[in-house]
């Protein structure tokens, strides 16, 4: 059976984990990143990505497509899923068309991932918005995640994401638009799951991310209207820290 926290109990680790998050910084904006090395176009893209990661103030992950894979290269990181979210934006935001490099700004505004000046200003709009306050944080009983109490979701529970990435990696390309060149890559997502669902009440879900060999890996949570509406909050943490949001 799971194991079930009673409401009052979760409350008051929320109520904790989520003072230790606003006393750490503001809540971050989301990136999102769909990439592929085989397009010629991404490199840009993927070096910016690199920089946003670095700011606290962000949670910047790379989603690698599978679409570009017949060209001449399989990216190595690219996984249909990744590609299915990347059409569901689509869909969302009504777009009539997915590409690359396209960077999705907390759920809400679609960008060209090398295009800085739009990126920033989608990033400074989204910034100013409400969010939830989510921590991660690290208790008797192992990783946690907390979510607030706060207004429910609109049309129905919002979904609670987890992302398992890598903060670098290097890759020579052998064929490809790419071919001949040495790519560097920030925040690869190489796991992607549903952790839960968020209703409204206070909620602590347990991390269960294998932290071994984790020196150049980071997790993400993401709150999200549906599986790709707007983003209500999102935490960042390497691997190996106590606790981040």
């Amino acid at each position: 059976m799971p194991k079930i926290i009673p409401l009052l109990l979760a409350a008051a680790l929320v109520s904790g984990f989520a003072a230790a998050a606003r006393a750490q910084s503001p809540a971050p904006v989301v990136v999102e990143l769909f990439t592929s090395e085989g397009c010629s176009s991404c490199p840009p893209a993927d070096a910016f990505l690199g920089e946003l990661a670095q700011r606290p103030e962000i949670v910047a992950l790379a989603f690698h497509v599978d679409y570009w894979d017949y060209i001449g290269w399989k990216d190595p990181y690219a996984h249909a899923a990744f590609t299915q979210r990347q059409h569901e934006y689509a869909t969302a935001l009504g777009l009539h068309m997915v590409y690359t490099p396209q960077m999705v700004v907390d759920g809400r505004t679609d960008v060209v991932g090398s295009e800085r000046g739009d990126v920033a200003a989608a990033i400074g709009k989204a910034a100013a918005g409400p969010k939830l306050a989510i921590a991660i944080a690290k208790d008797a009983s192992g990783y946690r995640v907390a979510i607030p109490a706060a207004a429910p979701p609109a049309g129905g529970p919002a979904t609670v994401w987890l992302a398992v990435f890598d903060s670098e990696q290097e890759t020579h390309v052998k064929r490809g638009e790419n071919g001949g060149r040495t790519l560097r890559e920030y925040n690869i997502v190489r796991e992607w799951r549903k952790l839960g669902t968020w209703n409204g009440d206070p909620v602590s879900l347990p991390l269960d991310v294998a932290m071994g060999g984790a020196e150049r890996k980071g997790c993400a949570i993401i709150v999200q209207a549906g599986p790709v509406g707007p983003v209500l909050g999102a935490a960042v943490m390497k691997l190996g820290d106590e606790s981040r949001s």
